[in-house]
């Protein structure tokens, strides 16, 4: 039976398809504006909220610790909410497992999406080009670099910090991501949709057997998502926060230089800060 229900995945689930759909699922996309005005207005004042809409949050001088508080308050809600979907997904248990688990993935994969547009602007980034119809190459490297800190794969961490540090040097989006269309960021992004396409797949299996188990398969379904959604966003957040990018101390000790061209990012086999308590 392990075997057949591999092979099916394998076949009929792929990590580009899963994302694809993830990516056209209602509520996945994040107006950037209205987020910050929404997640802010509880702490700060409108002309702060207006600086950090029209920059950043750190350069609108908003704390660190602030934006560290609002971004768990945020993985939390993110974390029940898909916790509980996928629960109510597995209860019903027998034949239809299979089906149940892939679109647990894809409901799982729609979520990171969602957390990953969040907790980038609270941290920084610029507004993603999320379209309805297509979403162009430089769009979904970043989408993947972000994805692949989350998952732990090597090299992706180092390379979104040089790109937020391109960000931070106050130079445009568009130059920036140019740096993740050089030909060094490929194998990044190609090793990040096959380890995480692997770890796909190893999950919908072990949630297709926990969904087997009518009513308690829910628990163990909802347990498994757990596990893996909330220590991955943790540790997107760990990355972000080291970031210049949402230093407010950075913007003001930088000296005023003009912008320098955009440097190539490197494949660099260092990774990741996961030493900081949660």
């Amino acid at each position: 039976m392990k075997d057949n229900i591999i092979e099916k995945v394998k076949e009929e689930i792929t990590f580009e398809n899963v994302l694809a759909t993830a990516m056209k699922a209602p509520g996945v996309k994040v107006n950037r504006v209205k987020f910050l005005r929404k997640e802010l207005k509880k702490y700060c004042s409108d002309d702060v909220i207006s600086s950090a809409i029209n920059s950043n949050p750190a350069k609108a001088g908003i704390p660190r610790e602030l934006i560290d508080k609002i971004s768990k308050q945020i993985i939390n809600y993110e974390t029940t909410k898909v916790t509980g979907i996928s629960m109510a997904a597995s209860i019903p248990g027998g034949a239809a497992a299979v089906g149940a688990a892939a679109a647990d993935i894809t409901s799982y994969f729609a979520f990171i999406l969602r957390t990953v547009q969040e907790l980038a602007y609270l941290y920084g980034f610029e507004q993603f080009d999320l379209n309805d119809d297509e979403v162009d190459a430089e769009t979904m490297n970043t989408v993947l670099l972000f994805i692949g800190v989350m998952f732990g794969v090597q090299g992706a961490a180092s390379t979104l910090q040089k790109f937020a540090n391109v960000l931070a040097k106050q130079i445009s989006k568009k130059l920036a991501q140019k740096a993740l269309t050089k030909g060094t960021i490929y194998p990044i992004v190609k090793k990040v949709a096959t380890s995480v396409g692997i770890r796909m797949t190893k999950q919908i299996f072990a949630d297709t057997v926990a969904s087997a188990v009518p009513i308690l398969g829910g628990a163990l379904s909802g347990g498994l998502t757990y596990a893996m959604f909330r220590p991955g966003c943790m540790k997107l957040r760990r990355n972000l926060r080291s970031y210049n990018l949402c230093n407010p101390e950075f913007y003001k000790s930088a000296s005023e230089e003009p912008d320098k061209e955009v440097i190539d990012v490197e494949f660099v086999e260092t990774d990741s800060i996961d030493n900081e308590s949660e």
